[in-house]
């Protein structure tokens, strides 16, 4: 009965509980990125860039605009005022002007694009970002649902302490075992009582940050589902949304070059304006009219600041070539280092695996033994505890084998 129970342990690893809810790793991830205020804010965004454009549209429109600016200006009998030459008394003008400014299409296109890069990058931002929530929520769900799996384990193991302790109980006060081994079991078996309040305050620990990162107001554990996460394969670098950014950049620094040098360029545009002024000096009546020209602005010189512009893009252009060779040998090391040590992990978890096996065959052992008198108590705990530690020791390997995927397939995007 024994063996039987405790490899069902090593065999299942999970607590049914009728009625419990049990939750999946997916349902916090969806959770996480509904909630998240940092993604809600690059879609915000992104809508406003959109409205950037419809501005831009917009300012190369003609403008138009209504104006009135009127004065009187009094001469007093005694001839004090202004000079009637200078004031004419006053003035009153009212009118309507519509103002249109020339530019190229290839102009227009630049001002486009730099909303477009905008948004792109935005949106790769956004996706970087969701690798990140994803990563944190799998990590902390994979460090709860590991306290679940000692806990689970731990209890089990603590009700068959508490079957034995009966089944000692009784071979005690049939003299087959001294009291102070019974009294052994029982410190051990009251110290497992300790340790399982203390795995229980853990998990619920531990779920509680998990429903904080994602952003769900509950107080209340569920069970976990196992995170079925398996070991994705790795895009190209120069593909990944990681690296999509630098060659955003580089759109950006080239785009603003083309800015520049249209800032430079000739500029015209044209006006009119159509209504009324006049000072009343002679047939204010008849002061109704339009007026309408073209303005041209050519720059000649301003201190070789053009120079100095594509000297600060130049700048900007190698501190981003720099971010980059140094983001790819950091990828290329993180990633050789991280299969090394799933490897070197994998190799321990089938030696720890052994390690049970044997443990749980000594305990087998001892245990028979013990129905019958014929084994000691202390032989028993050893026994016990050498299995509880192999144990324990193979769930947090295989909590750490995947801890180290989650952070290998955070590079899968």
């Amino acid at each position: 009965m024994l063996r039987n129970l405790l490899l069902g342990l090593a065999l299942t690893g999970c607590l049914v509980v009728k009625g419990q809810p049990v939750t999946r790793l997916d349902y916090y991830i969806d959770q996480a990125l509904q909630n998240s205020p940092l993604l809600k804010d690059y879609q915000n965004q992104v809508l406003a860039g959109q409205v950037d454009s419809q501005i831009i549209r917009a300012s190369y429109r003609p403008q138009v605009t209504g104006s009135s600016v009127n004065t009187w200006a009094p001469t007093l009998n005694s001839g004090w005022g202004y000079d009637q030459a200078i004031s004419n008394g006053g003035s009153f003008t009212t009118v309507v002007g519509v103002n249109k400014t020339l530019i190229g299409q290839k102009h227009l296109d630049a001002e486009y694009q730099t909303i477009r890069l905008q948004g792109q990058g935005i949106r790769n931002s956004s996706k970087v970002s969701e690798q990140d929530l994803k990563k944190s929520v799998t990590a902390q769900y994979i460090t709860t649902y590991g306290d679940l799996q000692q806990l689970t384990f731990n209890r089990d193991v603590y009700a068959l302490l508490q079957r034995e302790e009966v089944l000692l109980k009784d071979l005690t006060e049939k003299n087959v075992y001294r009291q102070t081994d019974y009294l052994t079991f029982l410190v051990t078996m009251k110290q497992e009582g300790l340790l399982l309040r203390q795995l229980e305050i853990q998990f619920r620990n531990d779920h509680g940050t998990l429903n904080y990162l994602c952003g769900i107001v509950d107080t209340s554990a569920t069970l976990l589902d196992d995170p079925r996460i398996q070991l994705q394969s790795l895009p190209d670098i120069a593909n990944s949304v990681f690296f999509r950014q630098f060659h955003l950049d580089s759109l950006k620094l080239r785009n603003n070059r083309s800015l520049v040098d249209y800032s430079y360029r000739p500029k015209a545009s044209l006006y009119a304006d159509g209504g009324f002024s006049s000072t009343f000096a002679y047939q204010g009546y008849k002061n109704f009219g339009t007026s309408f020209g073209v303005t041209v602005t050519v720059p000649i010189y301003d201190g070789h600041q053009r120079k100095m512009q594509y000297s600060k893009l130049d700048i900007a252009e190698r501190t981003r070539s720099n971010y980059k060779d140094f983001f790819t040998s950091q990828y290329s090391q993180q990633i050789a280092q991280l299969r090394q040590q799933l490897q070197a992990t994998e190799d321990l978890i089938g030696q720890i695996d052994e390690q049970v096996k044997y443990s749980q065959t000594l305990i087998d052992v001892n245990g028979k033994l013990l129905g019958t008198g014929d084994a000691k108590i202390a032989d028993y705990i050893i026994a016990l505890s050498n299995y509880l530690s192999a144990k324990n020791l193979l769930t947090q390997n295989n909590i750490t084998r995947l801890q180290i995927i989650n952070q290998i397939n955070y590079w899968n995007r």
